[in-house]
């Protein structure tokens, strides 16, 4: 496939979401962004944030064709977001790249839906822990940062997929700042494909969640939110809380408070041991599954 044909492969996403969805006041009602075809029967990787709770969504070729959609699934821990065209798309499936072998320094193309393809290299790969309970081990990082991110493909020199734009971010480089592009590591995907698309979700146990959206600060993992009607929330956790502890282990930051939880099943009771305004205190969190919380996809 030549670049101009792997482009046209990529669509535009437009997904409506009803005002009493969970997501809504977060993530808005109406979403756009971007998705690549993976499969030729018209299989299309997004972003899951673009899609969840989707009631209708829409996909945009190059020459401006819309066709409907049907959300299929969103996993949680990739973050990764299937998408299937309810019409032939006509566009051929992008082959998956090898992103463990991709190195930092290597030029790659980030293009989304709407024809804009930024040239940028990789700046790094390195864990990503994100605010709202997620977390990466090996996030790809790319510069200059692309305007339209969100479910963005990043292809590499040899015209496969790395991986899907999440995030655009600043990093700190000689005494500059610089914007930059979290992307989602195509690996993670086909370990996957097949639960996601036959079930909706990966076949294993889902993780414990608590609606809790924590920032690290000097090591600490500090409550900035919390979501309304969340587990975090009915234990009272409040904003400005400091979490220094997971049962009986020290938390050192948010990538080891994440994994310090995980180590429970959803719904078990989590002892947390929490600063506030310079006191200790316990909070006993009944954790969740997430997408319990979620409107499912409806059936086609």
């Amino acid at each position: 496939m030549t670049i101009d044909t792997i482009l046209r492969s990529i669509v535009a996403v437009r997904a409506s979401i009803p005002d009493d969805a969970f997501t809504a006041n977060a993530l808005g009602t109406s979403r756009e962004g971007s998705g690549v075809v993976i499969r030729d029967n018209g299989l299309v990787l997004t972003i899951g944030y673009l899609i969840t709770e989707a009631e209708e969504v829409w996909l945009t070729d190059h020459n401006g064709r819309v066709v409907p959609a049907h959300a299929l699934a969103y996993d949680q821990e990739s973050g990764f977001g299937l998408v299937q065209a309810l019409a032939p798309l006509g566009l051929p499936a992008v082959a998956f790249g090898d992103a463990a072998r991709a190195m930092a320094g290597d030029p790659v193309v980030l293009a989304d839906g709407i024809g804009q393809a930024v040239s940028a290299h990789i700046v790094t790969k390195q864990e990503f822990a994100g605010y709202w309970e997620y977390l990466l081990d090996e996030a790809i990082f790319t510069a200059p940062a692309h305007p339209s991110w969100g479910g963005a493909a990043l292809i590499g020199q040899d015209g496969r997929l790395l991986g899907i734009g999440s995030l655009r971010l600043q990093m700190s480089r000689a005494g500059e700042i610089a914007d930059i592009n979290m992307v989602v590591p195509i690996d993670l995907l086909p370990p996957i494909l097949d639960d996601l698309l036959t079930r909706g979700q990966v076949a294993k146990p889902p993780r414990p969640w608590l609606g809790a959206f924590s920032a690290e600060s000097n090591g600490e993992v500090v409550v900035m939110s919390v979501a309304e009607g969340s587990p975090a929330a009915e234990a009272g956790l409040r904003q400005g809380d400091i979490i220094s502890d997971v049962r009986d282990g020290e938390v050192d930051g948010l990538a080891d408070f994440y994994r310090k939880l995980w180590q429970n099943p959803a719904g078990a009771e989590i002892p947390l041991r929490v600063v506030r305004d310079g006191r200790e205190t316990w909070l006993r969190v009944k954790s969740a599954d997430r997408n319990s919380f979620l409107k499912k996809p409806q059936l086609q």
